[in-house]
């Protein structure tokens, strides 16, 4: 290396742009690298870390119960009946708490090693998930039961901000952490039911016998998972929308020694009618969605044991299945448990431990052989199904090489309604695949023609998930979409780096119809170019849903709304023009609990711009938390005037001693007071079990009431005043947050949310939108953001587009082909694999599954298009 200095100007570039980040700093600024991404994938990353965390305590047989909560303030909590975290000092750490430790530190936990009662396999390797949820988090609180004491500590941006309490008395154990995600990392901070629920049920079937739950309190939804069959339920679960070739599930379980220790598996299968495989590997309860080397063990154990069963009994004469046709109509689940496992990556999408795929293949190759000798009828069922898989597939790769041959298609290959583009570059070049000639003629008009092809589709495509590949062939509309992309079934990385087009674009009509191919055409490319999905190609188009014009404006464009929750605000934002909000004097209904640090207002006051646009976003932010706390069965109002706090907060956490109710608006409070009281009783407080807690949070003061006795030796109640339930009302956090802004820049407070008294047994109006065609009162200021979007709509001329041809080709391209204005949804495997399972559910051959879907997503419906 040379010595000499560059003769080049000072870029700046020192040690003073070094920087070195510590852990929770580094996690918050670069979250993708430890969650996966800060979408609502990511989001629910969060959740699964703690989940798993739990599993790992059920597996090695220390828990038995999991509950997740999704708070009406968006937080979420998951509780565990295991041994809870430590709490204990640690000297190499400066004598902080374990407990702090995990929740700030990377590579801080207890499954190093074997020695801290992880005997089996668990899915948190490197410390770092439950340090990534905290850093991740606008807040995150942590209660241990453990030592016979319940602990405590609170973080925000994963920086300690209460430090840990030793609280209350409990005979209970286990760990309960809260946490919200942090709105300015996140793109969403929404909990999906659905989504959580799925992953939920997963691990319910994975570990039988443990029971999970899980609520959400935004809408009252809950479910509880237990099974005790745990695989074979799953496989069971995996084929209730098929018909099984057979009634009996294959269950096949064994242990061999790997590189690091005992190796557990665990395989059940089954086969059905169908022609789709449905292989899900997991390791250490976590879901691998690429698989690794469980997947390759088994796929050649599979492979190996059914073609020598096949050959000794003679069954396989003029052909011989190969491994894919041994999978057709495969639904199966495979699991272990490694002392050492290793991933592709944090989020641990890929086994990649090279012991695992010869101790699989033997575990499995064991016990299938045995299975089938056992039970020859079913063994020849399966290889029959093996046999006609691989006829149809020869008969597949003739119509396959057909389809390959150009110059047997007329058009050079293309399909003639293919409307091509001019550059086929692949990082410019899409194709839009288009319901209907109609679109297709406006997509055609209004399309980029340089870079943008437009394929239209005649009606609904095949139904793959009921066909042979050769019949998938021979089917005009998908021969049309092969053809375009310009790539084979099942082609493989290599094969989509020749594809035509850079992007492949679905876009279909917002209506039923429309999503129904939409479903379709994902479950085709799911099933026969998944290869496109991993890659990345794929993408679903967003039209919008309403064309917006208001009635009073002139010489205006119109505004394009792409969906309901945006015509939401789209009609607050237009019930906002041109208003004022006029506030009068009114009774103050919690005059002797607050403060009054100035005189009450004798005239009214008028709120109008920005100011009032202002107050609508602040009321709008706490409608979601005020209807979870009504949901609760509490009363504003009671709450307001019984128990606010005399700066007119409400109190956030609700002790129950006994069956005697007290409230308070801080922790410290609320700890002074069980201070006061163990001092009075000169014993310690007992603490009610977490189930006892919940159901006195959800029932009120009658559950409260027996949350404060126990049941004599003979069966009869007993008093027992020393038992203590905590309820925290989480979404109390966020009113509380609006209510200091309502008083910080409006001089508006809790009372202003409340009804104002009749007098005169007539409704009293405090509060008038004027400056529309006539004044609209309200009762309370609870009532504004409803009222102001009822006057949207009444000064909204809208259209709901319900087919891309009732759009012209200019709307067309502006809002769905524009790559400045357009909103395009990337596929992911895990959505095309959801749609998958959707429309199995709702096209399968079984009724049940179906009614099931409907009855629980019915009351979830907003619009229907008949």
């Amino acid at each position: 290396m040379s010595n000499e200095t560059p003769n080049q100007p000072d870029s700046g570039y020192s040690e003073a742009q070094i920087r070195a980040l510590e852990g929770i700093e580094g996690i918050r600024l670069r979250p993708d690298m430890y969650i996966g991404g800060t979408d609502l994938h990511g989001l629910h990353h969060l959740v699964y870390e703690l989940v798993a965390n739990s599993v790992d305590e059920a597996v090695n047989g220390y828990a038995t119960t999991i509950s997740v909560t999704i708070h009406g303030d968006g937080s979420c909590t998951v509780v565990d009946d295991g041994r809870g975290i430590p709490v204990g000092p640690m000297p190499d750490m400066e004598n902080r708490s374990a407990l702090e430790v995990v929740f700030t530190e990377i590579h801080a936990g207890g499954k190093f090693d074997r020695k801290s009662g992880y005997t089996v396999g668990t899915g948190g390797l490197h410390g770092v998930g439950i340090t990534a949820v905290n850093a991740c988090s606008e807040w995150l609180e942590a209660e241990v039961r453990r030592q016979g004491h319940v602990w405590t500590i609170e973080f925000r941006e994963g920086v300690v901000e209460t430090p840990l309490k030793k609280g209350g008395a409990t005979d209970q154990t286990g760990t309960k952490i809260t946490f919200k995600p942090d709105g300015t990392i996140f793109q969403t901070t929404s909990f999906s039911y659905d989504g959580l629920h799925k992953t939920l049920q997963d691990a319910a079937f994975l570990n039988a016998g443990l029971r999970i739950r899980i609520s959400d309190e935004r809408t009252g939804q809950s479910d509880e998972f237990h099974y005790e069959d745990g695989l074979v339920a799953f496989v069971q679960h995996l084929n209730r929308t098929e018909t099984a070739i057979f009634p009996t599930v294959v269950h096949v379980i064994g242990e061999h020694t790997g590189d690091t220790g005992p190796v557990g598996v665990d395989v059940a299968l089954q086969y059905n009618d169908g022609f789709s495989e449905n292989i899900r590997c997991y390791c250490n309860g976590i879901y691998n969605s690429e698989g690794g080397t469980h997947l390759s063990g088994f796929r050649s154990a599979l492979t190996r044991v059914l073609n020598n069963y096949g050959r000794k009994e003679n069954i396989f004469k003029d052909i011989q299945p190969q491994g894919e046709d041994f999978r057709e109509g495969l639904a199966a689940i495979i699991t272990v448990r490694h002392p050492d496992p290793k991933f592709e990556a944090q989020t641990k999408i890929k086994l990649v431990n090279s012991d695992v795929a010869g101790i699989v293949e033997s575990v499995v190759a064991e016990g299938l052989a045995k299975f089938l000798e056992e039970n020859p009828s079913v063994a020849k069922a399966i290889l029959n199904k093996g046999l006609r898989a691989a006829e149809a597939r020869e008969a597949a790769r003739k119509a396959r090489d057909l389809a390959r041959d150009k110059s047997k298609v007329t058009s050079g290959g293309l399909p003639e309604k293919l409307r091509d583009c001019r550059n086929h570059d692949l990082n410019l070049s899409e194709l839009y695949l288009v319901e209907g000639d109609s679109a297709g003629g406006s997509a055609d008009t209004g399309r980029d023609s340089a870079t943008q092809a437009i394929l239209p589709l005649r009606g609904k495509i095949l139904n793959v998930e009921k066909a042979q590949l050769v019949k998938v062939l021979a089917n005009t509309e998908v021969a049309a979409i092969f053809k375009a992309i310009g790539i084979s079934p099942m082609a493989e990385e290599q094969d989509i780096a020749k594809r035509r087009y850079g992007k492949i674009i679905l876009m279909t009509d917002a209506d039923v119809d429309g999503s129904h191919i939409r479903t379709l055409l994902l479950t085709f490319i799911f099933r026969h170019m998944r290869e496109l999905v991993k890659q990345g190609c794929v993408y679903v188009a967003q039209p919008p849903l309403y064309r917006v014009l208001s009635k009073t404006r002139k010489n205006q464009s119109p505004r394009y709304v792409q969906t309901q929750e945006e015509m939401m605000a789209e009609l607050l934002e237009l019930g906002l023009g041109g208003a004022s909000l006029l506030i009068k004097p009114r009774a103050n209904l919690l005059a002797e609990r607050l403060e009054q640090t100035s005189e009450p207002a004798t005239e009214a006051r008028e709120l109008s711009g920005e100011d009032l646009r202002k107050l609508a976003e602040r009321m709008f932010a706490m409608e979601e938390p005020l209807e979870a706390l009504e949901r609760r069965g509490i009363s504003l109002r009671r709450l307001a005037i019984d128990h606010a706090s005399p700066k007119g907060m409400l109190p956030r956490y609700r002790v129950l001693l006994g069956s005697d109710e007290h409230w308070f608006p801080n922790k410290s409070a609320m700890e002074e007071f069980l201070d006061s009281e163990q001092e009075k009783m000169g014993r310690e407080l007992k603490t009610a079990d977490e189930e006892m807690r919940q159901t006195a949070g959800e029932s009120g003061s009658t559950d409260a009431e027996a949350a404060g006795k126990q049941e004599s030796s003979e069966g009869e109640a007993t008093e027992e005043v020393a038992t203590l339930s905590m309820i925290d009302l989480h979404e109390v956090r966020t009113i509380n947050e609006g209510l200091r802004a309502l008083e910080a820049d409006f001089n508006l407070n809790l009372n202003d949310l409340l009804p104002a008294p009749p007098v005169n047994a007539e409704p009293v109006y405090p509060y008038e939108i004027i400056g529309h065609d006539s004044p609209y009162r309200l009762e309370s200021l609870r009532d504004l953001v409803p009222k102001l979007r009822e006057i949207g709509g009444r000064g909204l001329s809208y259209t709901r587009f319900k087919g891309l041809g009732e759009m012209n080709p200019n709307e067309l391209f502006e809002t769905a082909m524009d790559p400045e204005n357009r909103v395009l949804k990337q596929v992911t495997l895990e959505d095309a694999a959801a749609a998958e399972e959707i429309f199995r559910v709702l096209m399968g051959d079984h009724v049940e599954p179906r009614r099931e879907f409907i009855e629980k997503h019915a009351l979830d419906v907003k619009d229907l298009d008949i």
